[in-house]
């Protein structure tokens, strides 16, 4: 049976075969609490067959993967399949955790940083392209909920990946004041059917057939209810007031924010002729924070740290291309704002089909 150590002094190698004889499913998710492996679910048993039958699955994904904070191990194939065994991922899944794994380690996703901050953040994982139908991931009403197995695990897998290879432990490593249900799992699709702009995958240079995924540390999402408007310019007032948070990070940390759009909101926001781009804009400018509503000493923070102050206005990103638009989720009238854990940025890879 392949079982993944946690330790995070160890320097041996981040997998062990451990034989556990006769040990049932129960006994043996008693026995990962014990290890500190669980993130307080039950986990499934990562016998030595099942893990092995999801490396089968990216036989051909040889790119080798850099070290992962916090313990600063290079993640083994075998370490990061048990560990979506034990999510309860089917096999098929794993070319997608794979290339989570790799997203959240690029470096400008600033992994390190999301695991040692403060920030309530966890990694939001964003699919498009044709792997959201091959895995059934949900990307519809109730995205960011339960009830699809490729959303809950997937995100799981790789939360677990960061927990027993990492070693980012909560309280020890993983240092968030308070934490996030997100932290379980974060893991949603895109419904590009039901968007009238291009993807977003398609907008980050990826072709309409590749498989994306893009990660980002953030918080859970916020919800943006709008059931009166019945035009765009209307919806947009509303967001912008929504976002326009002095609490949030991203005010004195440069970083992208994501805007989830649901279908009602996006069709009404199509309709009247607003693009990405000039929803970006409008956004940008209407969320800017006034210098009434953050305190004297933010202010003094800000200024050491060359948070540019304009026209008496604090903007909640670099400039308007930071603020991500999608669609997501089904009907109703409501969408979503994410914001960021800050020093970070929206990273973008392909899920490889071997």
């Amino acid at each position: 049976m392949t079982i993944v150590s946690n330790s995070q002094l160890d320097p041996a190698p981040d997998t062990e075969t451990i034989d556990l004889g006769d040990m049932d499913q129960i006994e043996w998710s008693e026995y990962a609490f014990a290890q500190g492996w669980s993130d307080g679910f039950p986990v499934v048993m990562p016998t030595e067959d099942v893990v092995e039958r999801f490396i089968d699955t990216v036989r051909g994904d040889n790119e080798p993967l850099p070290a992962m904070s916090p313990r600063r191990v290079i993640p083994t194939l075998e370490a990061m399949a048990a560990n979506a065994v034990m999510a309860g991922c089917r096999a098929e899944y794993f070319p997608a955790v794979l290339a989570a794994t790799r997203a959240v380690l690029t470096p400008d996703y600033n992994l390190h940083g999301s695991l040692a901050t403060t920030h309530s953040c966890a990694p939001m994982l964003l699919f498009n392209g044709p792997v959201r139908n091959e895995l059934g991931i949900n990307c519809s009403s109730n995205c960011f909920g339960q009830g699809r197995q490729s959303n809950a695990t997937i995100g799981r897998a790789l939360q677990l990946i960061l927990l027993n290879v990492g070693g980012a432990m909560p309280g020890v490593m993983d240092r968030s004041t308070q934490g996030s249900p997100a932290k379980y799992a974060f893991c949603f699709g895109e419904n590009e059917e039901e968007s009238p702009w291009e993807p977003f995958h398609v907008r980050r240079g990826f072709s309409p057939g590749d498989s994306v995924v893009t990660a980002i540390p953030s918080e859970a999402p916020h919800n943006i209810n709008d059931h009166a408007s019945t035009s765009g310019v209307g919806i947009l007032t509303t967001i912008a007031g929504t976002i326009s948070q002095p609490g949030a990070n991203s005010i004195y940390c440069n970083a992208p924010i994501f805007l989830v759009l649901g279908p009602e909101h996006a069709q009404t926001l199509h309709r009247d002729g607003w693009t990405i781009e000039s929803m970006q804009e409008d956004i940008f400018h209407r969320s800017r924070i006034p210098l009434d509503r953050v305190s004297r000493e933010n202010q003094e923070s800000y200024a050491d740290m060359d948070r540019p102050l304009i026209d008496g206005h604090y903007h909640l990103t670099p400039g308007p291309e930071d603020i991500h638009i999608l669609v997501a989720g089904g009907p109703g009238k409501h969408s979503a704002y994410i914001p960021p854990f800050g020093f970070t940025a929206a990273c973008s890879v392909r899920v490889a089909h071997i």
